[in-house]
């Protein structure tokens, strides 16, 4: 395949001394990855700098070569060389599906640590799978400060100061409300080591936590209207454009969050029954919603048309390569993309403003607190409390009228 892509110059490419033998497989595994012809000569352009560069690392052969040396070859930002840094991510990729990089090097005794804490979250509590990721996190960057890896005794010696300093050192990265998940996610992991014997008990209750009070932060939800012009200036006429309009339908009809969307499967549609099978990530339990005619429609369209045909069985596909499964981080994306198309004033980074706006919008139309909180996956009504934040128009309207005796 390299030949057919530069039939005069492919043994430019082919005779690398690190890189050539690879090069016709590379360009075949880029092919059936779902790249154009494009994107891979230009990949393919930058393979003698990434050879060079290896060479120069004192790089001898690929096979065992580890990931991270690769890695370290991109830019930080990938903006300040995109070419490499897409040739990067693309041979560690490819390195990594040929089997040809070097084996993972050995847990740390950090490392260890955390991961039995993330089991213990998930057999004990068992949140959703991305709040486990933000607790072992937390965790992992607990230890990184306490320096656990060099001085494993810490943690028996551990009081309250040296968790306020971590604390304190991170709290200019989040805002107040950012700071009390951190604070949650530390007394979590305390609580773990208190039933493990590694530190001692009333730790997990000495740290203090910012204070937020119920309606301070302003409404997080967009006019109905504003919703519908946001739907109406989705270009339907190309293949993204027909994918992200089902994905933001269902999203401001059913109020799915941007995992329940990149989850959802072809099985979960019943078409004769007319049924949607959500599975809720962060309830484990599913729900079963009514599939709309312009919901139906609007997935159709898309199946039909545009998603690849693969055995995948995710709805909703990248339609950028390499093809396969959709991030959840791509469907903010989209919606940041439309957003700046539309010209709407539109304040929010990601989708998640649609679902505050078709709260308030049932509230409107006279559904109930406990149906709009079922329909959005939430387990208590405090959590659609923090939905339903009260608009300057709905104060308006429940405010007195001035006497005008005391206006004057």
């Amino acid at each position: 395949m390299l030949v057919d892509l530069y039939p005069r110059l492919h043994r430019r490419f082919s005779s690398l001394p690190l890189l050539g033998p690879y090069v016709d497989d590379f360009v075949r595994w880029l092919r059936e990855e779902g790249y154009p012809w494009l994107p891979i000569r230009c990949r393919v352009r930058e393979l003698p700098r990434v050879d060079a560069a290896l060479r120069r690392r004192g790089v001898r052969r690929v096979r065992g070569l580890s990931g991270a040396v690769l890695v370290r070859l991109a830019p930080k930002n990938s903006q300040d060389d995109i070419g490499l840094a897409a040739v990067v991510r693309s041979l560690v990729k490819f390195f990594a599906a040929r089997g040809l990089l070097a084996a993972a090097p050995r847990a740390t005794r950090g490392e260890k640590l955390v991961e039995t804490y993330r089991a213990d979250l998930a057999q004990v509590r068992g949140p959703a799978a991305t709040t486990i990721t933000h607790h072992a996190s937390t965790a992992t960057e607990f230890l990184k400060f306490l320096r656990y890896e060099t001085r494993p005794r810490i943690l028996h010696r551990l009081g309250s100061q040296q968790i306020d300093a971590f604390l304190l050192k991170t709290s200019p990265r989040f805002c107040r409300e950012g700071l009390q998940h951190v604070v949650a996610y530390v007394r979590s992991f305390l609580r773990f080591l208190v039933r493990q014997g590694v530190v001692a008990a009333g730790l997990e209750t000495a740290i203090d936590t910012p204070r937020t009070y119920r309606g301070e932060r302003l409404p997080r939800s967009l006019s109905w209207e504003t919703v519908q012009s946001f739907l109406a200036g989705i270009d339907r006429s190309t293949s993204m454009g027909r994918r992200d309009y089902a994905m933001f339908l269902l999203i401001t009809t059913y109020g799915l969050r941007t995992s329940e969307v990149a989850a959802l499967r072809l099985d979960d549609v019943d078409w004769r029954a007319g049924r949607l099978r959500v599975p809720r990530r962060k309830t484990t339990t599913p729900i079963v919603l009514p599939l709309t005619k312009e919901v139906g429609a609007a997935v159709v369209e898309y199946l039909r048309r545009d998603r690849p045909r693969l055995s995948d069985r995710e709805v909703f596909l990248r339609v950028r390569a390499p093809a396969g499964k959709l991030k959840p981080t791509a469907v903010t994306e989209a919606f940041q993309g439309w957003t700046r198309r539309s010209g709407l004033s539109i304040p929010f980074q990601g989708p998640h403003c649609l679902r505050h706006s078709l709260a308030v919008h049932l509230l409107r139309q006279g559904t109930s607190l406990k149906a709009i909180g079922d329909l959005l996956g939430h387990r208590s009504s405090e959590a659609t409390c923090v939905y339903l934040r009260l608009h300057v128009d709905d104060l308006r309207e429940a405010a007195l009228e001035v006497p005008m005796e005391l206006g004057s």
